[in-house]
């Protein structure tokens, strides 16, 4: 599976090396007093619960940062089904270098494979609608990128990475600027001074807000907030194709099909970042 564009040697490279210095320190001195420089090992990722794999590549970009010599051997691939039982991948090499790198690699495999799971599980429920699966920015700082990454593997699609490209009217920027037309009106202006060319998404919270934006036109993408299915049926229609339609705002496994089928375009889940279950894995010896 290839990775995003954003997903570059520079930012891995920046992101293992930043993580192992919170983590080591001035070193790992428990493996560092037990276990002799000599002493080689190998150490098996197993699985402990059913879902979707995510963060192979990344650990062995992280145990080969830190010890170019371990070998890795990949048992299951990023976005591979898993079950309990099965073994991810097998490393071999010095145990010191196995035993600093390992809760590195467990914990950003198991954040990342919960997000990948919790992802294909809402895809799977919206299959058969045209309604695409996108995360939001409620991520965990400094992970962002990992978690947009695992989204990706999970099935989804990422909607804008950061603040920096795409403009999301939301209602505080509308409720801070005076108002919807105020708001649209002047990010219009400002694109233009800046000569830049980012889609513009505006936050609806009523289908009065809905007709408003209609009538300023200007935008992409109509944001359907926190709206109710037969509400957010009402937009679509109003809409009528002339935008993109994004779905958001509190949706849940329970919920996710009814509001696929009022015909939106895009649902976005804060869920997929800020609210998984980390899978349960462990690297055992053997």
């Amino acid at each position: 599976m290839s990775k995003p564009a954003y997903i570059s040697p520079q930012f891995l490279k920046k992101f293992i090396d930043s993580a192992l210095s919170e983590d080591v320190g001035d070193g790992d001195h428990s493996t560092l007093a037990a276990i002799p420089a000599t002493a080689g090992s190998r150490a098996k990722l197993l699985i402990k619960d059913d879902g979707v794999l995510a963060g192979v590549e990344l650990a062995e970009m992280i145990f080969h940062q830190f010890d170019s010599a371990l070998k890795l051997e990949r048992k299951l691939q990023d976005g591979d089904i898993i079950k309990k039982g099965d073994v991810a991948f097998v490393v071999e090499g010095a145990a010191r270098s196995i035993l600093t790198t390992e809760r590195l690699v467990l914990n950003c495999m198991q954040r990342m494979s919960g997000i990948a799971t919790l992802t294909h599980t809402l895809k799977t429920l919206v299959q058969g609608t045209k309604a695409v699966l996108l995360d939001t920015r409620k991520t965990t700082p400094n992970f962002r990128l990992l978690e947009k990454w695992a989204v990706v593997i999970g099935g989804g699609q990422n909607h804008r990475i950061g603040l920096y490209d795409m403009i999301m009217l939301k209602d505080n920027h509308i409720d801070m600027a005076g108002g919807m037309e105020r708001a649209i009106i002047q990010t219009k202006e400002y694109l233009r001074a800046k000569n830049k060319n980012l889609k513009i998404e505006v936050e609806t919270r009523t289908l009065k807000e809905v007709e408003e934006v209609l009538r300023i036109g200007g935008v992409d993408i109509i944001m359907l907030d926190n709206m109710g299915v037969e509400e957010m049926k009402k937009a679509v229609w109003l809409i009528n194709g002339r935008y993109k339609t994004e779905a958001s705002g509190g949706i849940t496994t329970e919920t996710i099909r009814r509001v696929a089928e009022s015909g939106v375009d895009f649902i976005s889940v804060g869920a997929l970042t800020h609210s998984i279950k980390s899978l349960d894995m462990s690297l055992k010896a053997y």
